[in-house]
């Protein structure tokens, strides 16, 4: 796996570039790839802080992470995604491992919850995340919500 810089900001903390890379990601991940048509923007960025894996200065993997009561009652990862150009090496896992490291250490919590497509389960079971809802879907795509516990 190639070098990776890791930044984690408050939404406030992030300067233009980095933003717009982040919402250029988002969208082409989210919006296009997924074909699907959706308000990305959800006023939850403002309070949640932003988890970044550069790769030579290219946004290669990036999550959000919410406190507690923002999306749910437990602490939340979210908007996970890797850049097309940086899959298949193993990011993901390790995006994930430093975002549930990162969730725990700034909110003081061993709980955290998320809305998981049904196609990466597998993926977020060997985080050891575990199922904790119905099927349902999101935006036209098939999700469950899962937990992670201490």
């Amino acid at each position: 796996m190639q070098n990776i810089n890791w930044t984690y900001k408050r939404f406030s903390e992030l300067n233009t570039a980095e933003l717009y890379e982040i919402l250029w990601l988002r969208s082409k991940v989210f919006v296009v790839e997924q074909n699907c048509v959706y308000l990305d923007n959800d006023f939850k960025d403002q309070e949640s802080w932003h988890l970044c894996g550069w790769i030579e200065n290219r946004l290669g993997a990036y999550v959000r992470i919410l406190p507690p009561g923002l999306s749910y009652a437990e602490a939340s990862i979210g908007r996970v995604l890797t850049h097309p150009d940086f899959r298949k090496q193993g990011l993901g896992i390790e995006l994930m491992k430093v975002a549930i490291n990162k969730t725990i250490t700034q909110f003081n919590v061993n709980t955290i919850k998320i809305s998981a497509q049904c196609y990466l389960l597998n993926f977020y079971n060997s985080l050891g995340f575990k199922t904790c809802s119905e099927e349902y879907l999101e935006d036209d795509i098939p999700h469950v919500e899962m937990l992670f516990q201490l």
